[in-house]
């Protein structure tokens, strides 16, 4: 039987005493497959990616990340799991004092790898994401649209088992979202699990995949292929 990457079971998410943002939200994304999360804003998108790369613990409700019960996992635990999780954040998440380069190469050099090993890769995604050129820039000298592909690149060098994205295209041109699905598709190929949360209905509708429409915290629609 094959163990899902990730799997929610009647979730819910508040924050305080405030009213649930997720309510009795139920599915599984299975190894390889690729899925989109729409629905409007406020529907509880980006809560519900925080869950799945462990930022915040659900209010009820289980959550497993590779076969393991979350609620029962040591928070010395959570670096392990989170370096299988890539992750696309809105506000990027860049550092600053580094440069395009280490910024991406970041995540291969915590894991411990040799700087030599990953070079070419990190100039072949920073040129594949149109940013060949500016391998030394620092994030402030760079446009919104320039910083949201190094983000991108960051979280996928490391061909991580799960990839997280949110709005990853909100701030390029159409030319570069469409290149921009196509290297998660490449990804996913290679046997990565996708989700994607967006408003771009373009985006959607160009690629084979599962969607997952979130409406007031709520799961409401579960369409498109899955593995």
């Amino acid at each position: 039987m094959v163990t899902a990457m990730v799997r929610f079971e009647n979730v819910g998410m508040r924050y305080g005493a405030g009213p649930e943002v997720l309510r009795d939200v139920t599915f599984t994304l299975d190894p390889g497959s690729f899925s989109f999360l729409t629905g409007p804003s406020g529907a509880g998108k980006s809560t519900l990616l925080k869950l799945m790369y462990l930022a915040e613990p659900p209010s009820r409700g289980l959550i497993t990340m590779f076969g393991q019960d979350v609620s029962r996992t040591h928070r010395s635990q959570f670096p392990a799991l989170r370096r299988r999780i890539g992750v696309v954040f809105q506000d990027f998440r860049l550092l600053d004092h580094l440069t395009a380069y280490e910024n991406v190469a970041l995540p291969l050099r915590i894991a411990g790898q040799d700087a030599t090993d990953y070079r070419q890769d990190v100039e072949e995604l920073l040129s594949w994401v149109g940013l060949g050129e500016r391998l030394k820039a620092k994030p402030r000298t760079l446009s919104g649209g320039e910083q949201q592909r190094i983000a991108i690149a960051r979280a996928v060098v490391a061909r991580p088992d799960v990839l997280l994205a949110d709005e990853p295209t909100g701030n390029v041109d159409p030319d570069m979202g469409k290149r921009l699905i196509r290297l998660f598709e490449e990804l996913n190929k290679l046997g990565t699990t996708v989700l994607i949360a967006t408003h771009d209905r373009t985006l959607i509708e160009s690629a084979r995949a599962r969607e997952m429409r979130l409406v007031d915290g709520r799961l409401v629609e579960l369409r498109g292929p899955q593995p």
